[in-house]
């Protein structure tokens, strides 16, 4: 099945505010009349007026995370309903930084694609393995692991939520995986999916980040398994993230 390209920009603890605001709407003209998917994903504390803002355009809006309880007494945590109240349509799980950072483990992400597909929230789960898991040959090994902590929930839906495959390695280092690197991984967590369901592994849109940029997305996104980009650095450049998803083939 033909599978539509998606494109979605990390924003991390970058623009919270009215720089934020600036540029969801400099994202919107500039990706106006793209034939992918476009989502952006800003920080919380401007999530609210960016929806508001980009409401009723192209431009989707993710959390960059969220909490698997609904509401209590949770400082400082933000929930799927709260998301989706603020105008999110989609949000970010499992990145590796949250991994490094945050403690986050196969299972708290797992919790958290459980939330998210609760509150009708498109998720955007993330997998991928270090440099020193890749060179001790254990990608696939970690990537499944991870994989299979949620593939059976979002094969309750199959086609609503999203991988993206990123090796922590290429992750904000300029170092990028080779497109036929960044298509064997693709192609085998594609495999696995289809161990759970064939419908799964069909409608799923499996995308690929890790330093993307311009002038490596249409390679990237040209491989027959790679059905879009999480892209981080790169999104906080209008320009820049347009012309990433303009490299997208038409579908």
């Amino acid at each position: 099945m033909t599978r539509k390209y998606l494109i979605a920009g990390n924003w991390k603890l970058n623009a919270g505010g009215a720089k934020g605001i600036e540029l969801a709407t400099a994202v919107a003209a500039a990706t106006k009349g793209a034939q992918a998917e476009v989502v952006v994903a800003p920080p919380f504390t401007v999530l609210a007026a960016i929806a508001n803002d980009l409401e009723g355009t192209h431009v989707g809006v993710a959390g960059q995370n969220l909490y698997p309880k609904d509401s209590g007494a949770f400082t400082g945590e933000i929930s799927a309903p709260m998301l989706l109240e603020a105008g999110a349509k989609w949000v970010i799980l499992g990145h590796s930084e949250r991994r490094q950072y945050f403690g986050e483990t196969d299972a708290s992400v797992k919790d958290k694609v459980v939330a998210a597909l609760a509150a009708n929230l498109c998720p955007i789960a993330c997998i991928g393995e270090t440099l020193a898991e890749r060179e001790a040959g254990k990608t696939l090994e970690v990537c499944f692991r991870q994989l299979d902590a949620f593939s059976a929930e979002l094969a309750k839906r199959p086609g609503y939520g999203v991988v993206a495959y990123e090796p922590v390695w290429a992750i904000g280092t300029g170092k990028v995986a080779t497109q036929e690197q960044a298509q064997e991984v693709h192609a085998a967590i594609r495999q696995r999916l289809a161990a759970v369901s064939a419908e799964l592994a069909s409608k799923t849109r499996i995308l690929y980040g890790g330093s993307v940029k311009a002038d490596n997305a249409a390679g990237l996104l040209g491989s027959a398994d790679i059905d879009g980009a999480l892209v981080g650095g790169a999104s906080l450049d209008a320009a820049g993230f347009a012309a990433i998803v303009k490299a997208a083939p038409a579908t």
